[in-house]
């Protein structure tokens, strides 16, 4: 009997306070893991290497990577990695903290917002739900862009609805504006916090001719809209001014290049004519939405209704949100160039248009039977292919050997805990069977799990080796990756991230000859398939998880090369030359 008051005064607590309760769970449960891995490709070493970059050489303003200007996004995000390698000293620590502040700031507003809106007991359904929620949790243990972006559009949202619903807040639509403005700078897309003004002033029109409507809005006055966006063009111009002054009359054409790329190609042109990541118009809604909002996609069955029926009242506090995640979803769809990451700030939207339905959902025994099934059906197909890779039904050789540890373990266990959470939370239970079973996924995930992949993901153990074999001296790479030189120790140099690969070969050549006996390269061997002028008995293959992927050159290797010093630029990256790992002629004069 005590142990029950104990628990409900508990569960009475935590539902009461649902923002801080919330941001504690949050705090452990996602920065689980933080400090256990490497930077993980694609965009994780080049991040972290950047903000490295201007620690080194103390060039904020515009971000380099080996060296080399990288001109596809602004610099905030490496701007935060960089404060966390400050104050933390580490960059295993450093380089998921800007994504674990994005998805805590994005949680509390929208936990805070909902509780404002609906009461406390609704709030804490909808932060667990977002907590939950796939993409959500996945995009806070990820050290992307798109998580931090997310937390200034949330803020800027969240300052626009307090205006909007919860007003007159002139102050909270201001400091909303200034988010959207940093988001901008940021990654572009902040200011999708404006794509609320239709139904804003398209609702505060209807209002205005039927008194019946549910919860009254807030109108945005002219004065107001334009004191906001100038203050979205005010945050834009912190970074973009000092930018364009530095790089206009710096003199160099790079640096002018630089300008005119993240000004116009990465905005406008990126968005209307994009040259990757190509996909049909209705790829998120059938491809992305319906994996990444899990679980709050399972109730728009129920939801529907209940839905239908607000809208019809006019209730503004369900038109503001849902309209705003359905011209999101269609900004996004209508370029041609779409990630799965970009639905990441429509998620605090949707779980806020089914917040009030939360309650009524959670006791339908519908919505709980597919809860229940789709959790027992993730863990039971994970389990079952763990099952068979361990016994040797399915060939598991070339995927074994590219693990330390060997992983089926992991999936076994995934599966075990499915069926141990399946007898313990019945069908009628399957919504908080569902819960759980994700919750015990991403711990293991990030704690096991980062185990599991580390030495796979990273390049540590390869540049370990690199740096061994070559004694530390210095290395040239082509077509380098950001996680080579993340992870060397010794001094690197490479030759353009746009340059064609047979330039940086003839330019690696030049550069091996100026020093033959205290100079190296490394290459894939799909790089010297075409080079017949390679003398590949004096190539020493690198040992990278079991295969010889990897080779290391000399001069004499290239000896029947041609090398030219102009084929290429030469870039030296200023994390690995150190006085203490080079001569210190090599050091200056690469």
């Amino acid at each position: 009997m005590t142990k029950t008051r104990v628990g409900r005064g508990l569960q009475r607590g935590l539902i009461n306070a649902p923002v801080l309760s919330l941001l504690v769970i949050a705090l452990v449960f996602l920065g689980l893991g933080i400090g256990w891995r490497w930077p993980w490709p694609a965009d994780e070493p080049r991040f972290a290497l950047i903000a490295q970059e201007m620690i080194t050489t103390h060039q904020w303003l515009i971000p380099h990577r080996a060296g080399e200007l990288y001109p596809d996004k602004p610099p905030i995000f490496m701007w935060m990695i960089a404060l966390g390698i400050l104050v933390t000293g580490s960059v295993k620590v450093a380089f998921m903290l800007p994504s674990l502040l994005g998805a805590l700031t994005t949680l509390g507003l929208t936990t805070d917002l909902t509780r404002r809106l609906y009461g406390p007991r609704i709030a804490w359904l909808a932060g667990l739900t977002l907590m939950l929620t796939a993409q959500f949790t996945l995009q806070a243990r990820t050290a992307q862009i798109d998580m931090l972006v997310t937390g200034f559009i949330t803020l800027g949202l969240y300052g626009a609805l307090r205006h909007a619903l919860l007003g007159p807040a002139p102050r909270w639509w201001y400091l909303g504006c200034v988010s959207m403005g940093l988001g901008v700078i940021t990654k572009g897309v902040g200011f999708l916090p404006l794509l609320l003004l239709p139904a804003w002033f398209g609702l505060f029109w209807y209002q205005r001719r039927h008194t019946g409507s549910v919860h009254r809005i807030v109108p945005l006055t002219l004065r107001q809209l334009l004191i906001g966006i100038g203050l979205v063009l005010a945050a834009i111009a912190c970074w973009v001014i000092p930018m364009v002054l530095y790089t206009s009359f710096s003199g160099d054409p790079a640096l002018a290049a630089y300008r005119d790329n993240i000004l116009f190609r990465q905005t406008g042109e990126r968005y209307a004519d994009a040259w990757h990541h190509l996909k049909p118009f209705y790829y998120y809604l059938l491809e992305v939405l319906p994996w990444a909002w899990l679980p709050g996609v399972l109730a728009l069955p129920w939801v529907a209704p209940h839905w239908w029926r607000r809208l019809r009242r006019g209730d503004a506090r369900l038109w503001l949100p849902l309209s705003w995640v359905i011209l999101m979803v269609l900004f996004f769809s209508m370029s041609p160039g779409k990630r799965g990451v970009y639905m990441t700030p429509g998620m605090s939207m949707f779980v806020l248009a089914l917040a009030p339905a939360l309650p009524g959902l959670i006791r339908r025994p519908g919505i709980n039977r597919l809860a229940w099934g789709l959790a027992v059906a993730l863990g039971g197909v994970i389990g079952i292919v763990g099952l068979l890779l361990a016994v040797g039904l399915l060939d598991s050789t070339t995927l074994g050997d590219d693990f330390i540890i060997n992983p089926w373990g992991w999936w076994l266990s995934v599966g075990v805990l499915t069926a141990l959470i399946a007898w313990r939370l019945p069908p009628r239970r399957g919504l908080a069977g569902l819960g759980l079973w994700l919750a015990m996924f991403w711990i293991l995930w990030a704690s096991w799990g980062y185990g599991v992949m580390d030495d796979h993901r990273s390049r540590s153990a390869l540049m370990a080796e690199v740096a061994m074999t070559t004694h530390h001296q210095p290395l040239a790479l082509i077509d380098f990756d950001e996680e080579n030189v993340l992870q060397a120790q010794q001094p690197i140099v490479q030759f353009g991230d746009g340059t064609p690969a047979d330039d940086q070969f003839v330019r690696m050549t030049a550069w091996l000859e100026e020093a033959p006996e205290t100079r190296w390269a490394l290459v894939q061997n799909d790089e010297l398939k075409n080079k017949a002028c390679v003398d590949r008995s004096t190539l020493t293959p690198v040992e990278e998880r079991g295969d010889a992927e990897w080779q290391l050159l000399r001069a004499d290797s290239v000896a029947q090369c041609p090398g030219d010093e102009h084929a290429a630029p030469l870039y030296q990256a200023p994390t690995t030359w150190h006085q203490d790992s080079a001569s210190p002629g090599e050091a200056t004069t690469p």
